[in-house]
C-alpha cells in the first residue's frame, strides 16, 4: 500500500513480520508485528493521534524519531507512548489521547 511507511529515518528498513490485529479506539486493525504502531494506523488511514489538551488541536507524526510528542497515545493503558517508535504487537489496545502529561485522559 503506497500510505504504508517502508522505511524509518531512525529504525531504518521496517522488517516485516506477520499480519496482527490490534484495536483502535475500540476499532479492530491490521498491521505488521514490529512496524512502528504509528505507522500501522498511517497505513489504514488514522492521521490524529492525539489532541492538545488547551486548545484539543489535533496531532499526528512530526518528527518520526521520538523526540516530539505528537504522536503519543495510550498504549495498553500507558498514556504518552511514542508510537512512531514502539512497536506493534498482536492484540495491543490503542487509544487517541487529549493532552500531554501523567493525568492524560481518553475522552470519554
Amino acid at each position: 500500500m503506497a500510505d504504508r511507511i517502508e522505511e524509518h529515518p531512525i529504525l531504518g528498513v521496517v522488517e516485516k513480520g506477520r499480519k496482527v490485529c490490534f484495536s483502535f479506539d475500540g476499532k479492530e486493525i491490521e498491521g505488521y508485528e514490529g512496524e512502528p504502531i504509528a505507522a500501522a494506523l498511517k497505513a489504514a488511514g488514522v492521521m490524529v493521534h492525539r489532541y492538545t489538551q488547551k486548545e484539543h488541536k489535533p496531532r499526528g507524526i512530526f518528527c518520526a524519531i521520538g523526540r516530539c510528542t505528537d504522536c503519543v497515545m495510550i498504549v495498553d493503558g500507558v498514556p504518552n507512548v511514542r508510537t512512531c517508535i514502539t512497536p506493534l504487537k498482536e492484540g495491543m489496545a490503542v487509544r487517541t489521547q487529549y493532552g500531554v502529561s501523567d493525568k492524560a485522559f481518553e475522552e470519554q
